[in-house]
């Protein structure tokens, strides 16, 4: 056991809140750098963070290269001043200390946000040191990249929640000309939870096999949602509203948007520009805490049982809750114009060459396009991704993560270069598949080509497909001008074997996706030529954006838009592999041609609830879909399937050989799946399909046709209606679906 520190707080007239009038404990100096010089074993702690132990709370913060270390508490995390200092004894890998309960309620801490301040090699302890002084400073980056600076005060990276955002002026968090200004008084606060959080409810625990995704915003889910009461719109509370929707609509799994603080309460604030703003969240200021903005009830504590409440509403509907987080980079972003400059919010100030991958002592490798990357080969670093995992999915009952730019996580260097690790047993890919008993999801690109590892990634790692992606938008909106093979199509619509199946990984290995929340919604894919997002607001101006969407308008016809996209979406939930539907891609959403939508807090940007008549009967198309998987088990394979239980056919009735698979102007194809026969026209002209026998030896029955002539039934027949001859015609650019009658 730690020795505990128990110091004099501050009531009334404060005195000076570093003043320790108690016995110093035996070995710890109060005005001396912390770093251990005895021959005995520093101890060691079971876990990080802060957590109530008995009667005290005690502050567990690791740091390899920190001299010392104190926690700074607070009444109220706008208090200029603490009400009490905690210095932190030396433990193995970090420091750790604690403070009675009684005394925290004695110095009127009720809430407690503290947050941390650090000495190291390159900023001495000197015992002369106030906040503002330079007592102490020697550089503001040394020859080992430490980046320590005793004025900043620090979000401990174990936090269980925020208080408030950095102001829009991150300047006084930065060294270099500002490493004297003292950033106690407005920097963000974490809280220590006082009273243990109650576990979520267990998952449904669905195969992925049969999981269907549904990639939505928080706070887009429900801000425009009339059904929603208006003050839970756009929280956590609110998104649980939409459980029973999601459960009628087919969906097994809700992806949530990043739900982990961010720097988001500037968003709207200035609606004549949205520049700067942070709507998607993909910036994190901390991996425990639940963002503050997405919770009704903001109260300390209240984001993280409006979470858990809301997974327990998902489960009860038999839906599985997935978050993306980004491990990739955090908030802190790099260097301002020099070295020297760099903002202090958290992981940099604690250790920054333990958290970053260096390049040179002054600078960052970045292959995520966005910030330094994190440095995956330092047990801090792994601590902090783990540990944050383990809270999200054991307490906060999370079933699944989608990790951002995940190469990231696979390299296996620590400094200046990129190297994919994925087999490494202590890398951390390997950790969080065998530690973390949730699904993980791999974005699998970065910004560099070293990071993209597209069909890499070990063990039960499944990845979105940016294959599949794009091979079905260049069938539907690029043919004559690119080439595109039936083969490749037919690969991508079996689970993609030539990207998973050669290492031994199976079909819902892949997430298979059309579009996603980066990019265009299924509606402008179909409509819009190319993106435009120097719109004025609620729909732009967004910076970035790709300019390669393989999106076309159809020639400006309605009516093949609505063919396009129902043709897309059955592509996509018939396939084999995990289906992902971006939310508001069931009524046809649209962002007006915007594919970067990431800065747009603002009604343009938010589902719309109010549907005209061609959206609901997307709608019920969707969910017909979603049904018809669901009630196929050959539309879901567990493993690949052989030539004995699949057979693709040539429209005039013979099996698809290689050749006619291979050829560039071949562009229909169909598939006999059990008792389903599935066919699709790519090209724009009619096609006459010779249809197989069924297994029974009845009637082919038809099921849906995503083709114009039935779009008064809704483009379905229920009940389906047998076919008078083996054939089929079927139009352009439609897919038909056919079940055996017998």
């Amino acid at each position: 056991m730690l020795t505990m520190v128990s110091l004099t707080f501050l009531l009334g007239c404060r005195p000076d809140p570093r003043t320790v009038t108690d016995p110093v404990p035996t070995g710890s100096d109060p005005t001396a750098d912390t770093a251990s010089t005895s021959t005995e074993p520093l101890p060691t702690v079971d876990a990080w963070g802060p957590e109530v132990d008995g009667d005290a709370l005690w502050f567990r913060v690791p740091s390899l290269a920190a001299t010392r270390l104190e926690v700074w508490v607070y009444a109220d995390p706008l208090d200029a001043e603490p009400a009490l200092v905690l210095p932190l004894d030396p433990v193995a890998s970090g420091f750790a200390a604690s403070i009675p309960l009684d005394d925290l309620a004695a110095a009127g801490v009720t809430d407690v946000w503290y947050g941390l301040r650090a000495w190291g090699p390159n900023w001495a302890h000197d015992p002369d040191w106030t906040p503002g002084s330079d007592a102490g400073f020697v550089t503001d980056v040394d020859g080992a990249g430490n980046r320590f600076n005793p004025n900043k005060l620090l979000i401990d990276p174990w936090a269980r929640e925020l208080s408030h955002d950095p102001p829009p002026d991150w300047s006084p968090f930065a060294t270099g000309a500002q490493r004297l200004v003292d950033s106690g008084p407005i920097a963000p606060k974490g809280l220590a939870l006082l009273e243990a959080v109650q576990p979520a409810s267990p998952g449904p625990g669905t195969p992925l096999r049969d999981t269907v995704v549904y990639e939505v915003h928080v706070r887009g889910l429900t801000m425009s949602d009339p059904s929603v009461p208006e003050a839970l719109r756009g929280t956590f509370a609110g998104a649980a509203l939409k459980a029973p929707y999601l459960a009628d609509l087919g969906v097994t799994a809700i992806e949530l948007l990043p739900v982990q603080e961010t720097f988001n309460d500037q968003n709207e604030l200035d609606p004549a520009s949205a520049s700067g703003d942070n709507y998607w969240g993909y910036s994190t200021l901390n991996y425990f805490a639940p963002d503050r903005r997405h919770a009704s009830d903001p109260s300390p504590g209240g984001p993280t049982r409006e979470f858990r409440d809301m997974v327990d509403a998902f489960h009860a509907e038999g839906i599985e809750v997935y978050i993306d987080v980004v491990y990739n980079h955090t908030a802190e972003g790099g260097t301002w114009g020099d070295a020297d400059t760099a903002p202090l919010l958290s992981w940099r100030g604690l250790d920054n060459a333990a958290f970053y991958q260096l390049d040179g002592p002054g600078g960052y490798r970045s292959d995520n396009g966005v910030g330094p990357n994190l440095n995956m080969t330092t047990p801090l670093t792994k601590a902090v991704v783990l540990d944050s995992l383990r809270w999200w999915s054991d307490v906060l009952g999370v079933d699944g993560f989608r990790y951002d730019l995940a190469p990231i996580l696979g390299n296996g260097c620590a400094q200046s270069c990129f190297d994919w690790a994925a087999d490494d047993p202590d890398g951390l890919l390997l950790r969080i598949d065998a530690e973390v008993d949730a699904k993980h999801i791999a974005e699998p690109w970065g910004a560099t080509a070293e990071a993209y590892q597209a069909g890499h990634f070990p063990g039960n790692w499944v990845e979105w497909n940016d294959g599949f992606r794009d091979n079905v938008r260049r069938d539907l909106n690029r043919l004559g001008e690119e080439d595109v093979t039936l083969g490749t199509l037919a690969d991508a619509l079996s689970g993609s074997f030539g990207r998973f199946g050669d290492d031994g990984r199976q079909p819902w290995h892949s997430v298979n996706f059309v579009t996603a929340h980066d990019g265009m919604t299924l509606a402008d894919l179909v409509s819009c030529d190319a993106k435009d997002n120097d719109q004025p607001w609620p729909y732009g101006p967004s910076d970035g954006g790709s300019d390669y969407d393989l999106a076309w308008d159809q020639d400006g016809d309605p009516v093949a838009q609505r063919r396009a996209a129902r043709t897309a979406m059955a592509l996509l939930t018939l396939s084999a592999g995990v289906p992902m539907i971006t939310g508001g891609d069931e009524f046809l959403r649209t962002q007006r041609c915007n594919n970067n939508t990431y800065n747009l807090d603002s009604p343009g940007n938010w589902l719309s609830w109010e549907h005209d008549a061609d959206q609901q009967a997307f709608t019920a198309f969707t969910r017909r879909l979603l049904q018809l998987r669901a009630e196929h088990p050959d539309l879901r394979p567990d493993t690949w399937r052989g030539s004995d239980e699949v057979t693709w056919y040539a429209p005039d009735g013979s099996v698809a050989s290689a050749a006619y698979l291979d050829a560039t102007d071949n562009h229909a194809l169909a598939v006999h799946l059990g008792d389903l026969f599935i066919a699709y026209n790519g090209w724009e002209g009619f096609v006459e399909f010779q249809l197989p026998p069924t297994p029974s030896g009845g009637p082919w029955q038809l099921v849906l046709d995503t083709a114009p002539w039935l779009e008064a039934q809704g483009n379905v027949l229920d009940p389906a209606t047998a076919l008078p001859d083996p054939t089929y015609g079927l139009d352009g650019r439609a897919l038909v679906v056919l079940r055996d009658g017998g």
